[in-house]
């Protein structure tokens, strides 16, 4: 994917039916995807291009190892296996389930044999299908205790976007703490609280061996400050805090290969096709990771130096 000037988020909010709900389309710093997109109150539908834009099917592929790609263009899933059985990081949509399903098939495996499901934050667009994957897979769901409520409420109740971005709601079956590692076999993935995008955004990380190699990888949550407010009457009372806190946190993990719950996060187009070409070595990219954290804290440092200027300013 191209490298883009930064430009500020636009948010346009497109009016629908009473059924359909309201649109919200948020076009990130730098990156050219919808974060945020339709909610459908009475069937969790895609009611808008965007977000069926975002959801084309990926034919699956392994990353690194034993490291899979089972996601959709935009909204990703990742696959990790072992041989006491698998991990699937987020759910995509509730229309992603059944792709996200597929593609595990296609790769040879069965979704029987997931045994731990993982979110990086309580948004339809990575949340809503977690219910179906955990039904079919009779996974245990693992989530933090800041987005543990909104999960089990299907969205109601979004700090943000109240009771428009709606998903399939689930349980979760363990409250993952701040630095806890998750075993499967000898596969470790750890969970950072990286909050600010929700109150329990995780970032998780795990190393992944390649033949004789052993690579870093990290599974950015989001750290996209979207229109929220940080001066005064706060988003939710600490989200300025939570968003400074998440970038120290994230600045601290080594990263070799670089992830995230968004494909424009980490230019997925472009390694997916470099990768097709045959190269092996495409989505090694610590400079990307860095570069990602320093736009989006930019993008978050002006927004609160705007507000706080709106405050003083302000009679």
């Amino acid at each position: 994917m191209p490298e883009r000037r930064i430009k500020p988020i636009r948010i346009v909010h497109f009016k629908n039916s009473a059924r359909t709900g309201v649109l919200i389309r948020i076009v990130p710093v730098k990156y050219s995807v919808i974060v945020l997109l339709t909610a459908i109150s009475s069937a969790f539908g895609q009611a808008d291009p965007q977000s069926r834009e975002m959801n084309q099917p990926v034919p699956p592929f392994r990353i690194v190892g034993n490291l899979y790609y089972v996601g959709a263009k935009e909204v990703c899933s990742f696959l990790i296996t072992t041989p006491a059985g698998h991990i699937i990081l987020d759910g995509g949509f509730a229309e992603t389930a059944p792709q996200i399903e597929r593609n595990v098939a296609q790769l040879g495996f069965k979704i029987e044999d997931v045994k731990i499901l993982l979110n990086s934050h309580a948004h339809l667009d990575h949340a809503g299908g977690l219910a179906e994957l955990k039904q079919k897979s009779g996974a245990k769901f693992m989530a933090s205790a800041g987005d543990a409520e909104l999960l089990r409420k299907g969205g109601h109740g979004d700090f943000r976007f109240g009771d428009t971005l709606l998903f399939p709601p689930i349980e979760a079956d363990k409250i993952v703490l701040d630095g806890e590692s998750l075993q499967l076999a000898d596969q470790a993935v750890t969970a950072h609280l990286t909050p600010g995008h929700t109150r329990g955004t995780t970032t998780w990380t795990t190393k992944i061996q390649d033949g004789a190699r052993t690579y870093n990888v990290v599974f950015v949550g989001s750290q996209s400050s979207l229109d929220y407010k940080f001066i005064g009457q706060e988003s939710y009372p600490g989200i300025a805090a939570d968003f400074v806190k998440s970038f120290s946190v994230l600045k601290t993990l080594p990263c070799d290969i670089f992830l995230g719950s968004h494909g424009s996060f980490f230019h997925f187009v472009d390694k997916h096709d470099r990768l097709m070409r045959g190269d092996t070595n495409a989505f090694i990219d610590p400079n990307g990771y860095n570069l990602y954290l320093s736009e989006s804290e930019m993008d978050f440092r002006q927004k609160l130096d705007q507000q706080k200027q709106q405050a003083a300013a302000s009679p």
